[in-house]
């Protein structure tokens, strides 16, 4: 990818250590540097603050599983139309899911995807987080109880959600693409 040239972020030899460090580790892990990192660079303070509160969501244990987490972004990245976003976690949830469908059926259309009832209920309560949060009432928190969900996974849900709109924006903003790698990875077992 090549990165816009109004946002374009220094050379990697040229960002602060702490970021140049968390960037070679994900290169050496993946093989490749997500297009996220080299963006969001840009700003280092941002990216420290970005990327911890992103792992504090995603990396955490709690009553949502890490592929649960990633459907909410699938889901929600879909409905914002950031094309980065749905590839890149789309590749994450079909490893963490072991699924290489679930992915672009999220994407989709997740309420007639190969999900459960469970599942289904918590997508429907991170998309209106996601593009009608005013309209969110006791009767979505409701709905998710019956699926036995917590006060704790509804805080989950809705902070995913709602993150990941300002990543979305921004993703789309700096025209951020997917690197290549991400639309191969999940969809074949490993040799």
């Amino acid at each position: 990818m090549t990165q816009p040239k109004r946002f374009a972020p220094p050379p990697i030899d040229k960002l602060p250590e702490d970021i140049r460090t968390r960037i070679l580790a994900v290169q050496e892990k993946s093989g490749f540097v997500p297009n996220v990192f080299l963006s969001l660079a840009y700003r280092p303070d941002e990216f420290r603050a970005f990327f911890a509160y992103h792992d504090a969501l995603m990396e955490k244990d709690g009553g949502l599983t890490k592929a649960e987490r990633e459907m909410i972004v699938v889901a929600t990245s879909a409905a914002n139309q950031c094309q980065y976003c749905v590839i890149a976690h789309g590749a994450i949830l079909r490893i963490r899911a072991k699924n290489p469908l679930i992915a672009d059926q999220i994407a989709v259309n997740y309420r007639k995807a190969d999900i459960t009832a469970r599942e289904r209920a918590m997508l429907d309560f991170a998309m209106k987080v996601s593009r009608s949060a005013e309209e969110v009432s006791e009767d979505d928190f409701a709905a998710l109880a019956a699926h036995g969900f917590s006060d704790d996974d509804a805080w989950d849900i809705a902070t995913i959600s709602a993150f990941f709109a300002l990543s979305n924006r921004m993703a789309n903003v700096t025209a951020m693409r997917p690197n290549d790698e991400f639309y191969l990875m999940g969809r074949l077992p490993k040799a």
